[in-house]
């Protein structure tokens, strides 16, 4: 795991070394471990190394092909890596190290752009062809690991965070309209836009070949893989339960490759707990992390926050070495500069719990594995899919599903929270244009209710689960530390997805039937342990029942109570010093202020107000 960054410039100019060596400087929290650059003419490659696999100095980077033809910049982790290296050995091909590195540099050597459908693991990076002046970027088919760019005639800029970029004097810090338009609609960010304007993120499943001409760059951007939930295997689902079994057993095992010490996160949930229970065979005293939650001033819904009783149950279970770290009212406001500096620009919820977990891990281990992926996998959100049921097309899918999505503004709002200026330069439709993008490229029918469901779990592997990818990648790394997501074992992902509906999902169509009008429908048709039902009969074997038959909970500090409990007057306070004082240029002040009214007077704005912070942090 480690950092990369990049420059590629037109013929008619050159790239230095000092210039790289600031992108790497930037991004010294990703590779503390080593350093190194490369620079030829208008290339240029940098690497940050956080040391995984071969602690050696055979596994520095930028790593260059025997016949120095080619030179690699790698971000990521290859679980089947010795596989492809006997391969590539039977081949003739040498290797001087014991890195997944090396392989994925003689494996494109060997199948050029190809190599990237036999990598089953997290990467990003970037390979130069020295003879042919093309540079190729690449990234997983997931989105584990991120990678922007900044693209024009004269040059492309790359790099894992954004950081690395504005260390070019000529980037300046304008704010993407549409994009932030994206975020107060979603709490997310649809589109490959950021809220930087002009920076992209290179779109999972997807790789780049970028030509260098005279006068231009040459970019073009190609898919070599999605999500399919169409093709449904026609099998048992005893028979699904036991290749289930031993497809997860697999993925687990294969994550656990690591020349340095390794642990897992322990939510309390299923998801994690599973992935304890398979990693505590292999491991002995296998040491796990858990985040607890002052529960004093808590009140509501949010009473159940705190799952520190189950954590303990599956460390008593399984004789792990248990850590943990509870956090108080107030912690998020010690904390959020930082986590807004290392997340680069807000994205989904409230991801200051996670920067304090994953500081408590790198002080034990430098590997940790995640249960990230369960969910949308298995559908394990089963109260959001009733919103797209019954609907009778394509169209008529994404408008139902649009209006639930706005999680945060909803667009007849939009002219209360922008300023007269900002909101002239949005256009009307704008989130929901960017809610059709994820469908673009989406061609199986949404006519029957399994079609409308499959197509609300694609829609959350490639938004939901994609926001959580990235900020998961930039927190850890904030404390060089490697984060792993067994459930995007490749093998298991291509299983998982052709598992009938009707396993994952009890009494789907029942759905159909809610009257809107019965008083407690959410309490009896949306009982939140009814999704992922293939996932819990697989590890009612390894793990306890409470944890089994629980209802499923979010990872998520109670911050509706804890806004309260500090008080409206420091609320307002904060966000009134806003690091960047050109926030209330774009967010209309007098929205803010009712936003936290609102909040006040019971309904909850928690989601909004972590947004208002996010925005206000940021150094522009």
């Amino acid at each position: 795991m480690c950092g990369i960054v990049g420059a590629f410039l037109n013929e008619n100019n050159s790239v230095s070394p000092q210039d790289i060596k600031r992108m790497t400087n930037a991004i010294v929290h990703r590779g503390p471990d080593d350093y190194g650059i490369y620079t030829h003419k208008n290339v240029g490659l940098g690497h940050r190394r956080l040391s995984i696999l071969d602690l050696s100095y055979h596994g520095h980077q930028p790593m260059i092909s025997k016949d120095g033809r080619y030179v690699i910049t790698y971000n990521g982790e290859i679980y089947n890596y010795l596989e492809l290296k006997s391969e590539l050995q039977s081949k003739g091909y040498i290797f001087y190290s014991n890195t997944d590195t090396e392989v994925v540099l003689n494996g494109f050597i060997e199948y050029n752009i190809k190599i990237i459908d036999k990598l089953n693991g997290m990467f990003a990076f970037a390979i130069y062809d020295r003879n042919d002046n093309i540079l190729y970027l690449a990234r997983d088919r997931y989105g584990i690991k991120p990678l922007y760019y900044k693209l024009d005639n004269a040059k492309l800029l790359f790099a894992s965070e954004i950081k690395a970029l504005f260390q070019w004097n000529f980037i300046k810090k304008e704010i993407d309209l549409l994009a932030l338009d994206e975020y107060m609609s979603f709490q997310n960010i649809f589109t490959d836009r950021t809220l930087y304007e002009g920076i992209k993120i290179l779109k999972p499943g997807h790789y780049a070949i970028v030509k260098s001409r005279k006068n231009e760059i040459v970019f073009e951007q190609y898919k070599y893989w999605d999500f399919n939930l169409h093709d449904e295997l026609q099998i048992s689902e005893d028979e699904a339960i036991e290749e289930l079994e031993r497809l997860f057993i697999q993925a687990v095992k294969r994550q656990l490759i690591s020349d340095v010490p390794l642990g897992s996160y322990l939510s309390g949930g299923m998801d994690s707990g599973s992935i304890v229970a398979i990693a505590s065979r292999s491991l002995k005293r296998l040491k796990t992390f858990t985040c607890g939650y002052d529960m004093t001033s808590v009140a509501g819904f949010e009473a159940g926050f705190d799952e520190r009783q189950y954590a303990e149950m599956i460390s008593n279970t399984y004789k792990t070495e248990q850590y943990e770290v509870v956090l108080h009212e107030g912690d998020l406001y010690e904390v959020i500069d930082d986590l807004v500096y290392h997340l680069d620009y807000p994205r989904l919820g409230m991801s200051y719990s996670n920067y304090y977990i994953a500081n408590l891990a790198s002080k034990f281990v430098k590997v940790v594995l995640s249960g990230a992926g369960g969910d949308e996998l298995f559908a394990g959100y089963p109260w959001r899919y009733y919103h797209a049921l019954g609907k009778k097309s394509k169209n008529e899918f994404i408008d139902s599903y649009y209006n639930y999505w706005q999680r945060l503004v909803k667009d007849d709002e939009k002219n209360l929270l922008y300023t007269d200026e900002i909101k002239k330069k949005i256009p009307k439709y704008n989130a929901y244009e960017a809610f059709k993008y994820v469908f673009k490229e989406y061609d199986f029918p949404i006519k029957t209710n399994k079609d409308l469901i499959n197509a609300s779990l694609y829609f959350e592997l490639k938004t939901f689960l994609h926001g959580l990818l990235i900020i998961e990648d930039k927190i850890s790394m904030a404390h060089s530390l490697e984060t792993r997501v067994p459930f995007l074992d490749n093998d298991l992902v291509d299983f998982a997805t052709k598992i009938p509906l009707e396993y994952k999902l009890k009494n789907y169509e029942e759905y159909q039937k809610i009257d809107e009008n019965e008083i407690k429908k959410k309490d009896k048709y949306f009982e939140t342990n009814i999704g992922k039902n293939i996932l819990r009969k697989v590890m009612k074997k390894f793990i306890p029942n409470e944890i089994i038959e629980r209802k499923k909970q979010g990872f998520s500090s109670p911050d509706a109570s804890w806004y309260r409990a500090k008080g409206k007057d420091y609320l307002i306070k904060f966000l009134n010093k806003p690091n960047n004082t050109e926030f209330y240029n774009y967010i209309n002040k007098d929205f803010v202020i009712k936003t936290i009214d609102k909040h006040f007077s019971g309904q909850n704005k928690r989601l909004l107000l972590w947004s208002f912070l996010n925005l206000s942090r940021l150094k522009l």
